[in-house]
Parts: C-alpha cells; sequence; structure tokens
C-alpha cells in the first residue's frame, strides 16, 4: 500500500512538473487564467487552450513557478465562493486574472458558466455603427471616462433612461488600476445593455499598452502621438492601426495637441497645438484611421473662467475634410461642467446618472437609440 501511494505521488508530481513547463513556455499573454482540481483554462486572444490540471498544489505551482508570481490582490470572486485574484507586478503576467476554481465548490454548471462570463462576447453594436448612425442622425455620442463598476453602471442607466447610444471609456492610468477586471466588467455591461453601448480605450501613448489593449475585449482605442512628430506620430499610429484593424476594431488617433490635464496626462498651455487641416490630410492618407481627435482650442479638464475660445471656422474646415475621406472627427474636453450636481442627499452613483442624462441631452443622442 505504501509502493502504491508513492507511485501515486510520483505521478502527480511529474504531471503537476509536465504542466508548469508547458504554461512557462507559452509566451502569449492570456486574458485570464482559470485553475480547477482537474482543469486549467488560459483563454488567449480568439482561442481558448485547454490544459489537464491534478490538484490544488498544482495550482499553487502554476503561480509561483510556471507564472513567476510572489503576489497577489484580492480581486472578489468570480462565482459565489471562488476566488480571483490578480497578479503581481512581477510576474511573467502582470495584471492578469487568475481565477482558483475549488474543486468541491459549485454544481456541475458552475465552470461552465464562469467561463461564459469571461468568454468575449459578441457584440450587439460596435463603435462605428455608433458613429455611423450619429452622424446620419445629426447628433453626438459621448464617450464617458469610468474607473469602477459604480461609474459604469451610471453611463448605462442614464442610457437606458435617456434612450440613448454611449461608449464606456477608460483610460490607461483606470486600466493600470482598474485591470482587466475593469474591462471585463464594462464589457458585461455594454453587452448586457437594452441600448447601443461600447467599449473604448482611451489615449494609449506606448506601443505596449495598446498592444495588450487588443485582446482585452475592447470594440475601439485611441492611438495618441500627440506628443511625436508629424512623421513619427504617422509611424506610430500607422502600426497600431493595421493590428487593430486585423481584429476589428475601430482606429481612433489624434492630431493638434490638447493642453490641460485628464487623470494622470497633464499638457501645458505652451505644447498645445492646433490641427493643421494639410496635415490632417495626410495623416488620414497615411494611417488608414477612423476617427480623428482634433484641437481648435478645445482643452482637457476645467476652461478658464472666461469660457472656451474655439477655432469654429477650424473645425468647420476639418470636418469638410472628415466627410470627404470617410474619417469621423472627435473633440476631447467637450464636457464642460454645465449642470451643477443634486444638492442633499445623494449617492456618487446617482449624481454621476444625472450629469452623463444631461450631457446626452446636449448632445442630441437623447431617443436616439
Amino acid at each position: 500500500m505504501f509502493k502504491v501511494a508513492c507511485e501515486s505521488l510520483e505521478i502527480n508530481f511529474k504531471v503537476s512538473s509536465a504542466l508548469v513547463e508547458i504554461v512557462r513556455r507559452i509566451s502569449t499573454r492570456p486574458r485570464y487564467i482559470l485553475a480547477k482540481k482537474l482543469l486549467t483554462i488560459l483563454a488567449a486572444n480568439l482561442a481558448d487552450s485547454l490544459v489537464l490540471l491534478k490538484g490544488g498544489i498544482t495550482s499553487s505551482d502554476l503561480a509561483t513557478k510556471a507564472l513567476e508570481a510572489k503576489c497577489a490582490k484580492v480581486v472578489g470572486q468570480a462565482l459565489a465562493g471562488i476566488p480571483l485574484w490578480q497578479l503581481g507586478p512581477e510576474s511573467r503576467h502582470p495584471g492578469v486574472p487568475y481565477i482558483v476554481f475549488p474543486g468541491n465548490v459549485g454544481d456541475s454548471k458552475a465552470l461552465a458558466d464562469v467561463v461564459k462570463s469571461w468568454a468575449l462576447p459578441s457584440r450587439l453594436s460596435s463603435t462605428k455603427e455608433l458613429l455611423l448612425n450619429a452622424e446620419r442622425g445629426g447628433y453626438a455620442v459621448g464617450a464617458f471616462n469610468v474607473y469602477n463598476m459604480e461609474g459604469a453602471e451610471a453611463v448605462v442607466a442614464a442610457a437606458e433612461e435617456e434612450n440613448s447610444p454611449a461608449i464606456l471609456q477608460i483610460h490607461p492610468s483606470a486600466l493600470k488600476q482598474g485591470g482587466i477586471p475593469l474591462v471585463a466588467c464594462c464589457v458585461s455591461a455594454a453587452e448586457q445593455a437594452n441600448v447601443p453601448i461600447t467599449v473604448h480605450f482611451d489615449h494609449g501613448t506606448s506601443k505596449q499598452e495598446l498592444v495588450e489593449a487588443l485582446d482585452l475585449g475592447f470594440d475601439s482605442l485611441m492611438v495618441d502621438g500627440s506628443h511625436l512628430s508629424l512623421k513619427d506620430n504617422i509611424a506610430y499610429t500607422k502600426y497600431i492601426s493595421l493590428l487593430a484593424h486585423s481584429k476589428h476594431m475601430l482606429v481612433e488617433a489624434e492630431l493638434g495637441r490638447l493642453s490641460g490635464t485628464e487623470d494622470d496626462l497633464t499638457v501645458e498651455d505652451y505644447e498645445a497645438r492646433l490641427t493643421d487641416v494639410n496635415q490632417a490630410e495626410e495623416f488620414i492618407d497615411e494611417t488608414g484611421i477612423d476617427a480623428l481627435a482634433v484641437c481648435i482650442g478645445n482643452v482637457h479638464g476645467k476652461y478658464p473662467a472666461s469660457g472656451p475660445n474655439l477655432r469654429l471656422d477650424l473645425l468647420k474646415d476639418l470636418h469638410a475634410l472628415s466627410s470627404k475621406k470617410g474619417v469621423f472627427l472627435v473633440l476631447h474636453g467637450a464636457f464642460p461642467p454645465s449642470l451643477p450636481l443634486p444638492s442633499g442627499p445623494c449617492d456618487g452613483l446617482e449624481a454621476m446618472k444625472a450629469v452623463v442624462a444631461e450631457k446626452m441631452r446636449l448632445f442630441g443622442s437623447s431617443g436616439k437609440a
């Protein structure tokens, strides 16, 4: 009997070592990792890879040896009793969700439910469809920055009440803090909404973060090379556009440079540049983008007490160019405060919902879903 037990342990060790080595050799960054007593599922790119796994010790070895994780942050629960962790910054895949599925938790459908909830959804709408409809209908679609589940809930609730399309927008600093769970939350909220909602990655200023964003479930993304020379901005934007278009994602890019502050990105007044119409034509032709963010005097954050100083003549020329080229125009810094927050007892979600709804009415998108 002792011999049988030893042989069983030896088999377990060999299986565990083999699985650790297999996972160690996977270079593609997974969207998430799910470890169960008998299974580890690595969801990477558009396909799911299935790896056999045995025992809870192997789950630990997988995290510490194959993924080189020394710490992890508790994010919450994938389902009741199923912990959801986020791999630490020192791991081979920083920030990737790690779901540890105990063998004695949930019914026969629990594993399938978790996998389904993390699968890339089929979108009912795309950002391109939202903007095409807006162009035909003569209104604008608001892209609202969100930082947590409550923010996404507020935007969706306002959109449903106003019967308006909307875009959930995630800034790189928000992604850094909220990680993939934040994206998954927004994607799920968009999928389940009763009105057209899409999810957009905002102000991607580095190739690494943009390439990683390609596989997170975003419907569209912004390539922000506005800090570069025209030549380098074109090369940078073209490179990402080719990758994003291969995944059927809408690509926004910026030409010109907005001053002001958005999250942790600050551009001083002396760095600001209005968009040049001639450069814009070259930029559109060379990069193949779908949407162009322009600077006509708009800024991120607060405008001076005297109000915005907008070059509407320049906007008219840029709109004529973009219409000819089949490219959408985007204005950042288009949300100057115009509605005071509700007075008296009011939670943050209701306050945000009220402001979002007011902007939808301002943009003319209410009733257009």
